[in-house]
């Protein structure tokens, strides 16, 4: 398949600007180009530049070094995921890994734990002692969050089309880790990992909800806890015992927080098999049937745990809930979540 004229023209000048010593505006301009991607070979090439140009970014940067390094190796390591045998960018990825290991900057707990969705002997060691620490460490965990009370706050920088004009915007959104502490968890490790980053809302309900967070296919097929919690794919299973691609976060709709507008919630296929994927209720969305109710049996009617709400950028939810979709509720022109990250 041809390269569209002006994804090309975006990949030139993204590489003269890094070669300029301006990285910043080089990921400015591969983050606009992200929509004129095509197929996987085309996104693995973006995202390549954008590795690249954080690990310049990082050189010049260098109090803010070890973020930008470590965002720079998961653009590696997506770029390599969707074209896994491109040998020139795992010698840059390879590369990179060297400059940051002489400057004892971590890889980042994904990779770390696991060299292309395998353990590695370190990750192993890693899980066990993390899923013993689960077992014993629910006060400890209450106790830290009595000492900071403020909940987290998620920004996402979105974008989609209007009329055939592309409108950016950010959603921020306050996440109460007190009423869903592990999904809470969970999402905020998929924000600083950087997994949520050039990622989709695939799945568009006008009058209902806008539905992303798949970190692996983008399409809605995919998306795992970002850590293990004792259940696999809606079962209660030894670590050992269960893939990546499977890790669930357990169920914590009981908490009394609805699906109003604005409400963020995990998307599942089922009780206890929430991964990576989350819905947000526009103003006129009507999802109040997800809720969970006393008597209500949830391993027949489906009951979704809400864990924060949008606080800023409802515009834009609501304006995102209205894009055109085809007959599989999936967006005709496609609505990417840029970025997503902590606010500080």
């Amino acid at each position: 398949m041809p390269i569209p004229e002006e994804l090309q023209k975006a990949w030139d000048e993204a590489v003269e600007l890094t070669e300029n010593n301006e990285p910043g505006k080089a990921l400015d301009v591969l983050r606009s180009a992200w929509e004129l991607t095509e197929n996987e070979a085309q996104r693995s090439r973006t995202l390549r530049y954008a590795a690249d140009a954080g690990t310049e970014l990082g050189l010049i940067d260098e109090p803010n070094q070890k973020r930008h390094w470590q965002k720079a190796h998961k653009n590696y390591s997506k770029a390599l995921a969707f074209d896994p045998k491109n040998k020139e960018t795992r010698r840059r990825m390879n590369k990179l890994a060297s400059m940051m290991d002489e400057k004892a900057i971590s890889l980042g707990l994904g990779v770390r734990m696991f060299d292309e969705g395998n353990p590695t002997p370190m990750g192993l060691l890693a899980m066990m002692v993390s899923l013993a620490l689960v077992l014993v460490s629910f006060k400890l965990v209450a106790d830290f969050l009595a000492e900071d009370e403020s909940n987290p706050i998620v920004i996402l920088d979105v974008t989609y089309a209007v009329d055939g004009q592309e409108v950016k915007g950010q959603i921020e959104i306050e996440l109460y880790r007190d009423d869903a502490p592990l999904h809470v968890e969970s999402f905020v490790s998929h924000v600083e990992d950087f997994r949520y980053d050039f990622t989709e809302f695939h799945r568009i309900i006008d009058g209902f909800m806008i539905q992303g967070g798949d970190i692996e296919r983008e399409q809605g097929r995919g998306g795992y806890s970002a850590h293990y919690y004792g259940w696999c794919n809606g079962q209660q299973l030894p670590l050992e015992d269960c893939s990546l691609e499977d890790w669930s976060v357990p169920y914590e709709h009981e908490n009394g927080l609805k699906h109003t507008a604005g409400a963020i919630a995990a998307a599942h296929a089922g009780l206890n098999t929430d991964g990576s994927q989350f819905y947000i209720v526009p103003d006129d969305g009507q999802a109040s049937h997800l809720d969970w109710e006393e008597g209500k049996d949830c391993s027949q009617e489906s009951c979704h745990t809400v864990f924060g709400y949008v606080i800023s950028g409802m515009e834009h939810v609501n304006a995102m809930s209205e894009v055109s979709t085809d007959a599989n509720s999936a967006p005709v022109e496609t609505v990417h979540l840029v970025t997503a990250q902590l606010k500080s």
